[in-house]
């Protein structure tokens, strides 16, 4: 054996020891790359995307100023937040993430309760993220057919929305179940997708450019409106609006997490999973100011552009500039991105719901955690994920409203995951983090974590404002009751089942299981001594 089988057979062996350490032993293999698993981060999060699919948020909440300026502020913050996260997941890389954490760090039955709801929550904020993006995805695949035609009503049609988001679904869904019988396709897969986002990032900006310089009656706006802009069109005053502008940033720089819930499938993750999270945050602000300050310098008639037709001001912001023939195809590439996109939030959701359901936190987990192992991944977890998302579509036949308070939910959940873990950190004292992790913030650690959670629950409350003040019923945020539906489900299956069953081990089962596993997967690498574990830290 040479000396680079030797090391990856440690590494593997260190890996999986680590694991058990945490209750349990493989299941999915490591078929990510460093390399593979920051696409999938960088793609999953898709900020400049998500920034333009949310474009109208941003134009009423307060414009240019929201938009460019309060993406610096939540950038500076959820670097924060990500930085906290990849310190706690270098010392403890497990696919509940979150929850675990909690559970390692505050070790007492009141513990293990916030644990449950901590993935309960992040289990929520997923599904209903990839709600969200499945709902986009309808929205723009049938805007194409309103651009040529703009009075056809199919696009308002409850029935109509619902078998698009349906199809979507399914297809999202499908080929999680199939593409990971080769280790090598779902990495492969999100390489291709983390380079068609680059690419299309840049395509799409050099469409922009060239077409309002180049074009006759077309003009650039000033700097003055690119960088300085103040737009309110809700009613609330200037500094409430500068927050609620605050959720375009919010949605395109959240998910980041999507690499903690992949750790399993991720070689030497005490490493790796930190630098993957950190640096998506970094590429995503990045490209998502630019790609901004571009469309806010290309945009044509503010107006028309915020009361398309379309209800897409992105598409009609591009129509604007390119034209019908060459939007469409812009749309098209950009919803083929999507898809890829979705289809990556899927694989990263439905190991989330495996890995609550492993340590026993969902109704019929005992089924719901097993991996098939011709087809190497958890069935019933995307299955029951697809099942929830599609009841999710049926909102479209009776009110958009609710539908949208479930889309906006997605932020405020996993918002809310991610401060948990690291207030408990707080609470308990930073010297309580185990030993083992390899990226640590030292002496910056406090005050990192501090800004962290102050930043996730000033966002969280102002995120559950209404658009307007004194809405209508039919123009009320209905996100808070949407939170509250599932905070009620999640108590009542504590106290019936969850307190019962929820990181309950045996014990013995472990060691057996350790034994096992151990005996079967690493019979050729001797177990490393202390010295070469010395060197290979």
């Amino acid at each position: 054996m040479d000396l680079k089988s030797t090391d990856v057979g440690r590494q593997s062996y260190e890996d999986a020891r680590d694991l058990v350490a945490f209750g349990h032993t493989e299941e999915l293999t490591r078929k990510f790359s460093p390399w593979s698993m920051l696409a999938l981060s960088f793609s999953i999060l898709g900020t400049y995307a998500t920034f333009a699919q949310d474009l109208a948020s941003g134009l009423t909440n307060g414009g240019a100023i929201t938009i460019l300026w309060g993406l610096v502020l939540v950038f500076v913050c959820n670097l924060c937040v990500a930085l906290s996260l990849g310190e706690l997941c270098s010392a403890m890389p497990t696919a509940l993430g979150q929850a675990y954490w909690m559970h390692s760090l505050w070790h007492t039955p009141t513990g293990r309760f916030a644990s449950y709801m901590c993935a309960w929550i992040n289990t929520f904020g997923w599904w209903t993220l990839n709600a969200s993006l499945v709902a986009f995805a309808t929205n723009f695949l049938l805007g194409i057919k309103l651009m040529y035609d703009p009075d056809w009503k199919g696009a308002g049609t409850g029935w109509v929305e619902f078998l698009v988001y349906l199809g979507i679904t399914a297809l999202f869904t499908g080929f999680n179940l199939v593409a990971c019988r080769n280790d090598k396709i779902l990495p492969w897969f999100n390489n291709i997708v983390g380079i068609q986002f680059t690419a299309l990032f840049f395509i799409l900006s050099l469409a922009l450019l060239i077409s309002v310089g180049t074009k006759q009656g077309l003009e650039f706006q000033p700097p003055s409106f690119a960088f300085g802009a103040w737009i309110n069109e809700t009613g609330w005053p200037s500094g409430v609006v500068w927050f609620t502008g605050l959720v375009q940033a919010a949605y395109g720089l959240t998910a980041f997490d999507s690499v903690v819930h992949m750790i399993e499938e991720l070689p030497n993750p005490r490493v790796n999973a930190p630098r993957a999270i950190w640096l998506s945050v970094v590429l995503g602000a990045v490209t998502g100011f630019i790609f901004m300050l571009i469309c806010l310098f290309c945009i044509q008639d503010v107006d028309r552009v915020i009361n398309t037709p379309t209800g897409l001001p992105f598409m009609q912001l591009v129509q604007d500039c390119v034209g019908l023939e060459g939007t469409a195809v812009l749309m098209a590439l950009f919803i083929m991105n999507s898809m890829g996109q979705g289809i990556s939030i899927t694989t990263t959701g439905s190991r989330l719901t495996w890995g609550f359901a492993r340590d026993n936190g969902l109704p019929f987990s005992k089924y719901i955690k097993k991996v098939n192992k011709k087809w190497k991944v958890p069935p019933l977890a995307l299955i029951l994920q697809g099942v929830l998302m599609g009841l999710v579509g049926l909102l479209y036949l009776f009110a958009n409203t609710v539908l949208e308070a479930i889309l906006s939910v997605a932020t405020i959940a996993l918002t809310i995951s991610y401060a948990m873990p690291i207030l408990t950190l707080l609470f308990v004292g930073r010297n309580k983090l185990p030993a083992g992790g390899q990226f640590g913030l030292g002496k910056y650690g406090p005050v990192i974590n501090w800004i962290s959670v102050v930043y996730c629950v000033v966002t969280t409350v102002i995120f559950f404002f209404p658009g307007e003040p004194n809405p209508s019923p039919a123009d009320m945020n209905y996100a808070i009751a949407v939170f509250g539906v599932m905070l009620v489900v999640s108590i009542v299956f504590w106290v019936v089942k969850g307190r019962k069953t929820y990181l309950r081990v045996d014990p013995s089962e472990q060691v057996v299981l350790e034994a096992l596993h151990l005996e079967d997967s690493y019979t050729e690498v001797p177990a490393p001594s202390r010295g070469d574990a010395k060197v290979m830290s």
